[in-house]
């Protein structure tokens, strides 16, 4: 599966494992610095993007770096390599800026990790350009149309974060994701895509 990888799908995939890596070694100076803080003297702007390659744990980093596979390497495919980055890092950058803006006004601030909010933005590029495509989730194994899977996870994720439901979960930092892939589809509606390096 790996051999059919395109190759900004390779290579964001193969960074998560490693940084996750380097996290048994370095977690305390990896978190300080790179983990998005959501305010004050500890956040800086690298952590926009830096955060995103960071796990809370094993299982965290499975599901996203699935997501990654599942949602990415077709877009990847359909858009090449630099336009599907580029709405990788918006989704990315966007899910932090939603999430900042959420954990101040609630004034939490505790440092956000994971790859979802870029993961969730590829499932609504995903579910935009491929609609019909079947998949199957793991809970419910039930197979529904893309489209169809992208709209109950994102009111799955307003629920859950309006009403504080799970927490210690970006909620809304998956929303925000989504809002920045949303966004990239509306920028290029009239720019079509080149498959380009």
């Amino acid at each position: 599966m790996l051999n059919n990888l395109e190759p900004v799908t390779r290579a964001v995939l193969f960074i998560n494992i490693a940084v996750f890596l380097l996290q048994q070694v370095f977690f305390a100076s990896m978190m300080a610095n790179f983990a998005l803080w959501p305010g004050g003297a500890q956040f800086a702007p690298w952590q926009l993007v830096t955060y995103a390659f960071l796990h809370g744990g094993f299982a965290h980093l499975a599901f996203n770096m699935l997501g990654l596979m599942v949602f990415g390497n077709d877009l990847e495919r359909l858009w090449g390599p630099r336009r599907f980055l580029i709405f990788y890092l918006a989704s990315v950058v966007s899910a932090a800026l939603t999430q900042i803006v959420v954990t101040q006004a609630m004034g939490n601030y505790v440092p956000t990790v994971g790859a979802s909010g870029g993961i969730y933005g590829l499932l609504l590029g995903f579910a935009v350009k491929f609609p019909e495509r079947r998949i199957v989730p793991l809970i419910p194994p039930i197979p529904m149309p893309a489209r169809v899977y992208a709209f109950i996870f994102a009111g799955l994720e307003l629920l859950l974060g309006v009403t504080g439901t799970a927490s210690g979960v970006a909620h809304f930092a998956h929303l925000g994701g989504m809002l920045g892939g949303l966004v990239m589809l509306l920028l290029w509606r009239r720019k079509p895509a080149r498959r380009i390096g």
